[in-house]
């Protein structure tokens, strides 16, 4: 079986999907990955051919711009770059795919995907790695800059998300889209985030027990459980030095603010202040430059990326912007998380670590060092944090979210040859 996929996004978005890729191709299927070109090392080590959406310089043009970390204007700011790359997509499927013997596997912003499944008849299947992008009426997610009171209904709840279709989301993303869609002779999407999903097939990218199922998800969604994906980032075993740090002291804290974040100076100043005043060694992981403060002291160590599932099990906590490939690497290692959300999905992950009692949130305003420290002390303290991490860390060892999607990427195709 030929497999395209195509992965729209940050490390958190792409490496999934490259995981994925990996393992059907150890199955023995033709995998050729379509990434942001940042990450063609990454495929190269994977063994996958890769086709470059977009340049370096584009990559990190919309990862300097401020209104991407902003709740919200990053909708904005991120429909202008997703949608520079829906052209060069479709023709890159047009290209090469074959309706007689391929699959399609799309991340939820790769629109082009989809545009090339309406235009050309593709099997495709789409990929949805958070549960904040599938709408409910009876659990409505999270939306950036929406965090609306849990004991308003939720009907309520959802309406009023809506909104956010009509004022940001729809505004940003279909003009261009849609001037597309007319150019090759499709008619226009009227609702993005329902249009987004493929009518054949959606893999939803966490496990039922971190998102329960609603009866009002799309019928053609299937659950397969978190694709954790770290040993395909930009390195793939903990640097030495690191080794070094873990073995010379206690358990740090771990603080991190996304791989692509270039605004965190704020976070990891309180993150160094935190440290003393609990009178904790911590490692501080930043991949861009200037995020750090240069005068760290000699128990907090900072390195651009540590594979999560090396470094978490053997740290006391995790501090971080609430990216859900984050949080599942916290929950795999069982150990708590205070989130601090910036935009995206953050503020949905940060609903569901609290109802999962594994940590806590909140804002960026409030992360000072005072409340800061008073919280972390908390979950390092609170049995019933522990007890909750230790129970989500089973769930975790029970599961294979990467083989269980691998699978439902087989079944699909068997389904529609």
């Amino acid at each position: 079986m030929r497999i395209f996929i195509v992965a729209v996004g940050s490390h958190g978005d792409v490496l999934p999907l490259l995981a994925i890729g990996s393992e059907l191709s150890r199955r023995g299927h033709a995998v050729t990955l379509a990434a942001p070109a940042p990450f063609a090392a990454m495929a190269a080590r994977a063994h996958l051919p890769f086709f470059a959406l977009g340049s370096e310089e584009d990559y990190r043009t919309i990862t300097a711009e401020p209104d991407l970390w902003r709740p919200w204007c990053g909708a904005a700011a991120m429909f202008r770059h997703v949608s520079s790359l829906i052209e060069p997509t479709y023709h890159w499927l047009a290209e090469n795919v074959r309706p007689d013997d391929s699959v399609v596997l799309a991340s939820t912003l790769s629109l082009g995907a989809r545009v090339a499944q309406d235009k050309l008849g593709l099997d495709l299947a789409t990929v949805h790695l958070m549960p904040m992008l599938v709408e409910s009426r009876t659990d409505p997610p999270t939306l950036p800059g929406l965090q609306l009171p849990e004991d308003l209904p939720p009907r309520l709840r959802h309406w009023i998300g809506r909104g956010a279709d009509r004022v940001i989301i729809n505004p940003a993303a279909l003009p261009p889209l849609n001037a597309f869609r007319t150019q090759i002779g499709l008619p226009p999407v009227h609702r993005l985030r329902h249009w987004w999903n493929s009518p054949q097939r959606v893999f939803l990218a966490f496990p039922e027990w971190y998102a329960t199922p609603q009866p009002d998800w799309p019928s053609q969604a299937l659950q397969v459980g978190f694709p954790l994906a770290d040993r395909f980032g930009d390195v793939v075993d903990l640097d030495p030095a690191v080794y070094a740090f873990l073995e010379a002291g206690a358990p740090p804290l771990a603080f991190t603010y996304g791989s692509a974040m270039t605004r965190s100076q704020g976070f990891f100043r309180t993150a160094l202040d935190l440290c003393v005043r609990l009178g904790r060694r911590g490692i501080f992981l930043a991949p861009q430059s200037g995020q750090v403060p240069d005068d760290l002291p000699p128990e907090v160590l900072h390195v651009p990326y540590a594979p999560f599932s090396r470094l978490l099990p053997r740290c006391a906590a995790l501090i971080h912007h609430g990216g859900v490939g984050t949080v599942a690497q916290a929950l795999a290692a069982g150990i708590p998380q205070l989130v601090v959300p910036v935009a995206f999905d953050h503020f949905d992950e940060a609903r569901r670590v609290r109802r999962l009692g594994v940590g806590s949130s909140m804002s960026g305003r409030s992360f000072t060092p005072a409340r800061g420290e008073r919280e972390i002390q908390r979950l390092l303290t609170d049995p019933s944090v522990a007890r909750a991490g230790s129970i989500a860390k089973a769930r975790m060892i029970e599961e294979d979210g990467v083989g269980a999607a691998c699978d439902a990427v087989e079944a699909f195709r068997a389904l529609n040859s």
